[in-house]
């Protein structure tokens, strides 16, 4: 077995283990959603607004990193074009 066909497996495997992980994960999330809105409904909806406004600085903060890596994208083009 070759170095680049070792590598290649590896990701696989670490692929498949990532994708099992986040259904787990989105599972647990299910589960305490369903019991914070069943047994805390009182307490939720009493900071439901707060969590509301904390959400947006957070999305922004956390969305916007996936963006860093496009902003030589357009330069390049215009290089090319040139």
């Amino acid at each position: 077995m070759g170095t680049h066909e070792h590598h290649h497996e590896i990701n696989k495997n670490h692929d498949s283990w990532l994708k099992r992980h986040r259904w787990i994960s989105y599972g647990a999330l299910a589960v305490i959603a369903f019991y914070l809105l069943t047994e805390h409904r009182e307490h939720v909806f009493a900071y439901l607004p707060y969590l509301i406004l904390a959400a947006c600085p957070l999305m922004h903060l956390f969305m916007h990193g996936s963006h860093h890596q496009h902003h030589n994208h357009g330069n390049q083009e215009q290089e090319k074009r040139s």
